[in-house]
């Protein structure tokens, strides 16, 4: 992938994914290793409010309306939401108005738990807002995958990256 040609590989979006399976992993053992100073209330309030505002009014209308795409709404609330730009700032202000604590790791667990476990990055307007093969990309990467398959390498050239 690159800032022109901007798709992911399986094996790039795997390791995109791992990526983030590190900074949940980080975050949540910070979380566990200061358990006993956490704040349950605000910890689950911050988990979850991001969902709540952010993804469930878009999932409800995906299944109540059964038509895509949903209104660009729907998409700019879970991007919104899910973007670490608009956690820094509810963090930021948080500490600053009622003080740090340990409860805030929630939020980079949440944003990353989503992105390592689900793979579920910012949502498109131009793809359904649940998950599901789009025909033209799946066309698409048959042919990249074909296209890589027949060209030719230099010898000792190992192909890794997928």
């Amino acid at each position: 992938m690159d800032h022109i040609n901007r798709f992911e590989t399986k094996t790039t979006f795997g390791l995109l994914r791992a990526e983030y399976f590190v900074g949940m992993t980080v975050s949540g053992a910070l979380l566990i290793w200061n358990i006993s100073e956490v704040r349950w209330l605000p910890a689950i309030l911050l988990f979850s409010y991001i969902d709540l505002v952010g993804y469930i009014p878009g999932v409800i209308a995906h299944f109540t309306k059964k038509r895509e795409p949903l209104p660009k709404y729907y998409y700019v609330l879970y991007n919104t939401m899910h973007s670490f730009l608009t956690q820094s700032v509810v963090v930021a202000l948080w500490a600053y108005f009622i003080g740090w604590e340990w409860a805030l790791l929630v939020i980079p667990l949440h944003l990353c738990g989503d992105r390592a476990l689900f793979g579920n990055f910012m949502k498109q307007f131009s793809i359904p807002f649940e998950p599901k093969v789009i025909p033209e990309f799946q066309e698409f990467e048959q042919k990249l995958n074909q296209a890589s398959a027949h060209a030719t390498k230099a010898p000792g050239y190992a192909d890794i990256a997928g």
